[in-house]
């Protein structure tokens, strides 16, 4: 049952966003819940921004553990969480900026056949940050499907410039590699839907050795038990390549998306300015 503007009362903790919006958005805000699936580079920033901007329902989806390579970008990389379970690691520090925030760590991975656990339809909003294409693209036709809004992240490997991000609906995309499978995979499978992505068009070349470290025998990242289901996932082992990324870009793609959410609902209640 939503909160009405004169019932709600500002949390201290959202003041100043609230200047910005208004009681109305403020208190829808409080009501809305979004599922972020992938909390790496792009996700957990994004899930944060969203819990700092009063968000009152987040779900964490990522079945990986925290690698000593992650601490460049992710913002529950540190060097104290290395070998913890990503989504867990998020979810303290999550509740420690809010601690009234519902935050539901998922420690796994979406794909059709675990869909049904996340109850899609009934988020507000749902966040696409999955590197693996088939994936994305099952996530992206389940989550239309369903009704829910969906923001969805291509590729940020690469790139330094986080003034080049754009967003634009998913057909009207140019110079991402990502984007363009993205749209091949869809038009495969019928879909024609609309909706928004975040993207950029620079693409730096690839310096090689720089991957080194990952999936090899000095690596960090705890390995898969394989007997163990419920076990974290490895995924360095399994890339084919691993590709550069900056915090500045990533961090930045979260933050856009955030405000993709933020903004929408903005939009609901907003006014048009008074004119002297």
């Amino acid at each position: 049952m939503a909160v009405s503007p004169a019932a709600f009362t500002v949390d201290p903790r959202f003041q100043r966003l609230t200047l910005l919006t208004g009681m109305e958005a403020a208190a829808a805000l409080a009501e809305k819940r979004v599922i972020v699936f992938g909390i790496g580079g792009v996700g957990s920033w994004c899930a944060e921004a969203l819990v700092r901007s009063g968000v009152g329902a987040v779900d964490i989806v990522d079945s990986d553990t925290v690698c000593i390579t992650n601490i460049n970008r992710q913002v529950q990389a540190t060097s104290r969480t290395v070998g913890l379970s990503k989504t867990e690691t998020l979810k303290d520090r999550l509740l420690e900026i809010n601690p009234n925030c519902k935050i539901t760590p998922w420690g796994k991975v979406f794909s059709r056949q675990t869909a049904e656990l996340f109850n899609i339809a009934q988020a507000d909003y749902v966040i696409d940050a999955i590197d693996s294409l088939g994936h994305k693209l099952d996530l992206i036709e389940i989550t239309c499907a369903a009704g829910t809004k969906i923001f969805s992240c291509m590729g940020m490997a690469q790139k330094l410039d986080p003034t080049r991000l754009k967003t634009a609906d998913i057909w009207k995309t140019e110079g991402c590699p990502l984007a363009r499978l993205v749209r091949q995979g869809l038009r495969k499978r019928g879909f024609k839907e609309h909706f928004t992505v975040i993207y950029s068009d620079e693409q730096l070349p690839l310096h090689t050795g720089t991957g080194a470290a990952c999936g090899q025998a000095q690596c960090l990242c705890p390995a898969r038990n394989r007997d163990d289901p419920n076990a974290p996932v490895e995924w360095c082992s399994s890339k084919k390549v691993i590709n550069g990324s900056a915090v500045t870009v990533t961090a930045g793609a979260g933050m856009i998306l955030a405000s993709l959410v933020i903004r929408d609902v903005y939009a609901q209640f907003e006014q048009e300015p008074a004119r002297g």
